[in-house]
């Protein structure tokens, strides 16, 4: 059973850092994509990075140069290192899995497992 558990979410001010972590169980990941979505409250759930392999890298215009996506394939643990948090990052955050398929893995239709969401605060 596949079982993918975030962590590192929570509240900071505007400026600040935080670091999430995917946490992926049942099986091995390292050919899958792995991808990072957020969701604030009344808004629909958007892409924010991805990852395949260990270098192949996609980013949200709106987090480019300040979120950084990494996975460690021995750990089966994906990373979000966000920096320079803004107010407008405020969201759920949720890691998704995907077997390698064509397409870039910036849509949510191509991954086939979710976790169930950290949160992520941002004060002004």
């Amino acid at each position: 059973q596949v079982q993918l558990v975030e962590s590192g979410g929570g509240m900071v001010q505007a400026g600040g850092s935080l670091r999430l972590s995917c946490a992926a169980s049942g099986r091995t990941f390292s050919v899958y994509a792995m991808g990072w979505f957020r969701q604030a409250p009344g808004k629909e759930r958007e892409f924010v990075a991805r990852i395949i392999g260990t270098s192949s890298t996609a980013y949200a215009e709106s987090v480019k140069g300040r979120f950084t996506i990494s996975r460690d394939n021995a750990k089966n643990t994906m990373y979000l290192q966000m920096n320079s948090l803004k107010p407008e990052d405020a969201a759920v955050y949720y890691c998704a899995v995907g077997p390698l398929r064509p397409g870039s893995f910036t849509s949510a239709t191509l991954y086939d497992y979710w976790g169930q969401g950290t949160q992520v605060t941002v004060s002004s």
